[in-house]
């Protein structure tokens, strides 16, 4: 490990923590794993598995000990852990996204990066379009609305879900679960639509973002659409993705995009708005 490098730290080593470790592991991200957290007791088992063998540590030492932390844990732990991150002057990767639709815990993660001299990124997740939209929010978006369907199973254990009584696996055909603002979609499924919130903070916001979810039997791969109409135009991205291998919930592609988005960071070439 030189002083010019990277330093990344994880936060949570689900289905992306986890991917990103390795990538890091194996070259794919020019960068050094120096420090993952997780509350699970095989987080060691985890670590013994990588070759650079990084150490396990608390957030307020991970904080201090690298140049970003990567959050792939879950919106709680967002509200939980940011606020450290930031205090320390360490950069963050927001992964559960949906948590910024608190207006107030956004500005006070916004005041800290400002005052501490770090930045707060957000892949594009499972979604495509991002950057156009931040390019149509500049000349004025009259709607954004985002449609994501997905097998049954991939909304297993959402609270909207539980909430309602909904059982899944009696659904034979395409069935609308939910239509309304992103702001509540992100909390009816949390570990769903996190793209809602992407798209929502790169466009009109989470009250005006309207997400429509779907569970469908008779597709095998996580959908998502977005479309939007402003005065640049009108735009339509739909994106078809295969399920992570290791959480149906997790589109593959969002695994990719925080790859992609580290990988970024450690080039001197950056493609896209």
């Amino acid at each position: 490990m030189t002083e010019d490098r990277l330093r990344i730290g994880v936060f949570g080593c689900g289905a992306i923590g986890s991917a990103i470790c390795r990538a890091i592991d194996d070259g794919t991200i020019d960068a050094d794993i120096v420090a993952i957290c997780d509350r699970s007791p095989e987080v060691a088992h985890f670590t013994d598995s990588l070759a650079s063998h990084p150490m396990v540590m608390g957030i307020a030492e991970m904080a201090k000990s690298v140049d970003i932390v990567v959050e792939a844990a879950s919106q709680d732990a967002v509200r939980r852990i940011a606020p450290i991150i930031l205090s320390a002057g360490c950069d963050l990767m927001i992964m559960s996204v949906g948590a910024l639709s608190d207006a107030e815990l956004l500005d006070q993660l916004k005041g800290l990066a400002r005052r501490n001299g770090c930045r707060i990124y957000i892949p594009s997740g499972a979604v495509a379009g991002i950057d156009g939209i931040k390019s149509a929010k500049l000349g004025g978006i009259e709607s954004v609305v985002l449609t994501t369907r997905k097998p049954p199973s991939g909304f297993s254990g959402a609270p909207y879900v539980e909430e309602h009584g909904i059982d899944l696996s009696k659904l034979s055909e395409a069935t609308v679960l939910f239509e309304g603002s992103a702001a509540d979609a992100v909390k009816a499924f949390p570990a769903n639509v996190n793209v809602a919130g992407t798209i929502s903070l790169a466009g009109i916001g989470y009250e005006d973002t309207v997400v429509r979810v779907i569970a469908d039997p008779g597709i095998a791969r996580n959908v998502h659409q977005i479309e939007v109409k402003g005065k640049f135009g009108a735009l339509v991205v739909r994106t078809e993705n295969l399920p992570s291998p290791a959480n149906p919930k997790t589109s593959y592609i969002a695994v990719l995009s925080a790859i992609a988005t580290l990988k970024k960071l450690t080039e001197p070439v950056w493609v896209g708005t």
